[in-house]
């Protein structure tokens, strides 16, 4: 999991993925896309590659990169056990605001 973060860490590989989500594209269009040169997309890509979120296929004298899902299902899995975690404790942070009010609701009432 170490190797997908540090990949995704940096603002124009993080690009990449988001590109990619349209489909498979050449570097050449990567390229068009970012403020960046050929070679920096292709060391960018190879990262992406090497930390399983990409995938490249040989066309003719193209390059395609895709995204590859098995990369981000795992990337999915370990943010869901905290996204579990957070839903529960703001679960429990909704009730005790409900309980609070409740409180203050009824304090004002005996007041009266």
């Amino acid at each position: 999991m170490h190797a997908t973060f540090a990949a995704l860490a940096d603002p124009n590989r993080l690009r990449i993925i988001e590109l990619l989500r349209s489909g498979p594209k050449p570097v050449n269009d990567l390229v068009a896309e970012l403020d960046v040169t050929q070679p920096q997309v292709s060391k960018h890509l190879r990262v992406l590659r090497d930390a399983g979120l990409v995938d490249v296929e040989a066309k003719a004298q193209q390059r395609l990169y895709e995204l590859r899902p098995d990369g981000l299902k795992k990337l999915h899995a370990w943010v869901e056990q905290y996204r579990a975690l957070w839903d529960a404790r703001l679960d429990a942070m909704d009730e005790l605001v409900s309980e609070l009010v409740r409180e203050e609701k009824n304090r004002g009432r005996k007041k009266h």
